[in-house]
Order: C-alpha cells, then sequence, then structure tokens
C-alpha cells in the first residue's frame, strides 16, 4: 500500500487531496499544525474506516516536518504555499527529502511567469514570486524528475469575497473586468490526489489546470446571481475604494497595493503573450486527472447554495 502525507489537510483543497488519495488506496497521514482541528468532509467515522493518521507537523518548522515523515514512513507528500515564510519552505523540503520522501507534488500557481526563470522572478510581483521560490527550492533538493507543481488558474471561491454583497442583492466591485476561469477547489483537489498516489501523465512537471470558461469578475458575480435568482445591482469602485476596501478585510498594505494595481486590468501577460498559459491543456487536465469535466460555476453554485444564504 502507497503511504502518503498530506500537508494541510484542513483546506479546501488538501482536504480534497486526502480523501481522494484515500480513494485511490493510499494509506493517508494528515499533517497538521492542530491535529484537533475538523477536516471537510471527513467525519470522525469516515476518518477511523479510511485508512487516515493524523500526525502533527508545521512547514514553517523543518523540525517536526522531518519527525512526521520518519513516523509515518511514506515516500510520498502534497505541500501547499505558506505566505509569509522567510525561506519559501526551504527548510521544510530539505527535511523532508533527508527523512524520506521521494516525491512530491506541490500545489503551485498558474500566475507564475513563464519567460523567466524561476529565481528571476521578482519579488514585487508578489504571487508569481513566492511560488517560483517554492518551485526552484523543490527543483534545487528533489530535480524535476522528482515532483510535480501543479499550477491552478483563478480558484472560484475567491468570488465568495463578495458573498455579503450578493446577499445583500448589492454588490460593491473593484476589478471587474479582470478575467478569471474560476476553477474549482475539488477539481484541483481531486487531481493532485491522484497525481500523488500515480504520478503524472503524458511526463508533465508542470500540470496546469483551469475552469471551462474565462469570465470577467463582473460577469462571474452576475452569473451567480442569475443562478441564485437574484437580479443583483454591481457598483464599481475606484482604486481608493478598492484600496480600502481590502485594507478592511485584513490584508496587508503591499498586498492590498498589489491587487488594487493587478485587479486594474484584465490580467497580466505571463510570458509568450499568454494571460492563461497551456489554457487549454489545463482544463483537459481536470478530465485527464478527474475522470469529469471541468465544474462550470453554474454547477458550482448550484452544489454551493448554502453558503450564498439560498
Amino acid at each position: 500500500m502507497t503511504s502518503v502525507i498530506i500537508f494541510g489537510p484542513t483546506g479546501r483543497v488538501g482536504s480534497v487531496v486526502a480523501r481522494t488519495a484515500a480513494e485511490h488506496g493510499a494509506k493517508v497521514w494528515l499533517a497538521m499544525r492542530d491535529t484537533n482541528k475538523s477536516i471537510p468532509g471527513l467525519t470522525k467515522d469516515l476518518e477511523k474506516a479510511g485508512g487516515f493518521y493524523r500526525i502533527q507537523a508545521d512547514l514553517q518548522e523543518p523540525e517536526t516536518v522531518s519527525q512526521a515523515v520518519k513516523t509515518s514512513g511514506a515516500k510520498r507528500a502534497f505541500i501547499y504555499l505558506v505566505h509569509g515564510a522567510s525561506d519559501h519552505l526551504k527548510g521544510a523540503i530539505t527535511a523532508m527529502k533527508a527523512a524520506g520522501i521521494e516525491f512530491v507534488v506541490s500545489l503551485s500557481s498558474f500566475t507564475i511567469l513563464t519567460n523567466k526563470g524561476l529565481r528571476e522572478i521578482a519579488s514585487s510581483d508578489l504571487l508569481p514570486h513566492v511560488h517560483a521560490q517554492v518551485e526552484a527550492n523543490l527543483d534545487d533538493t528533489f530535480d524535476s524528475d522528482n515532483y510535480v507543481a501543479v499550477r491552478p488558474g483563478c480558484f472560484i471561491t475567491n468570488l465568495l469575497s463578495e458573498k455579503n454583497g450578493i446577499a445583500a442583492n448589492e454588490v460593491k466591485l473593484y476589478g471587474g473586468t479582470f478575467e478569471q476561469d474560476n476553477v474549482a477547489p475539488s477539481d484541483v483537489g481531486r487531481a493532485i490526489g491522484n497525481i500523488l498516489v500515480s504520478g503524472p501523465r503524458n511526463g508533465q512537471k508542470k500540470v496546469y489546470l483551469y475552469g471551462p470558461e474565462i469570465l470577467s469578475i463582473h460577469d462571474s458575480i452576475a452569473k451567480i446571481g442569475k443562478v441564485l435568482g437574484k437580479d443583483l445591482a454591481i457598483t464599481t469602485l475606484g482604486p481608493k475604494e478598492g484600496y480600502d476596501k481590502y485594507i478592511g478585510l485584513g490584508m496587508p498594505p503591499a498586498s492590498a497595493k498589489y491587487m488594487v494595481e493587478l485587479l486594474s486590468t484584465k490580467g497580466p501577460d505571463k510570458g509568450h503573450g499568454e494571460r492563461f498559459p497551456n489554457y487549454e491543456e489545463g482544463v483537459s487536465n481536470v478530465k485527464l486527472y478527474t475522470g469529469k469535466p471541468a465544474t462550470s460555476l453554474e454547477d458550482w453554485v448550484k452544489e454551493n447554495k448554502a453558503i450564498f444564504g439560498a
């Protein structure tokens, strides 16, 4: 039986990775900072019956990573970006390799520029930079044959930042022209779970995953309203109002400034004139690794009406 260790199993993606790995016959170790925390979609009975084992670990504390890997005996690991990790997980990656991990699947991002080396992406490009540094650290430690970077597009759950406005039928929106593909975390999690247990297909090292339709944020919100039977009033905020909104959500000033600049466009060129690198392949990859087409925005809203109070 394949033994895998999942770091971050309480997240929207990590929880699905864990359940999918178990469905594929793996023994699953759930590496958590707080081992008492609940895991979405995994009841105590399912956890007990399904070959899941909790273990304490923190990706920002390499010694706990080493101990968790040694205890589990796992040879395969799933990791994710920890925002604020000063070493971009280098310590954790080094520790898991030394402790016996042979293959890693990392949750990365489509924002990584394709026309620059990973180490060449400037720190001023906040999201591309931090994801690229984690991939570069994996390159240094595992080399390209022993890890896969999964690069999803814009998560559909980003739209939940507007759920209160949707509930009130009045959405005050900044960056409405910004375009995203709205990939479902469940699709990403199922694909990663498959790759973690069975490996990548077609020799893929960077696996892009996208939603089936590119829409502006404005049109995405309007479509949510339509599915919910709401006639939403959507008003546009200016840059200053957008900045204040992000600060009010608890975003650090540098990140708020970055988001205001980013959302002032349809989206940045990731290199070679592409805002969504390898888009068609990324949509096809969802079906390749999950056996089902990428979840549409409409279907996701229908499945998650309760989130919107409907």
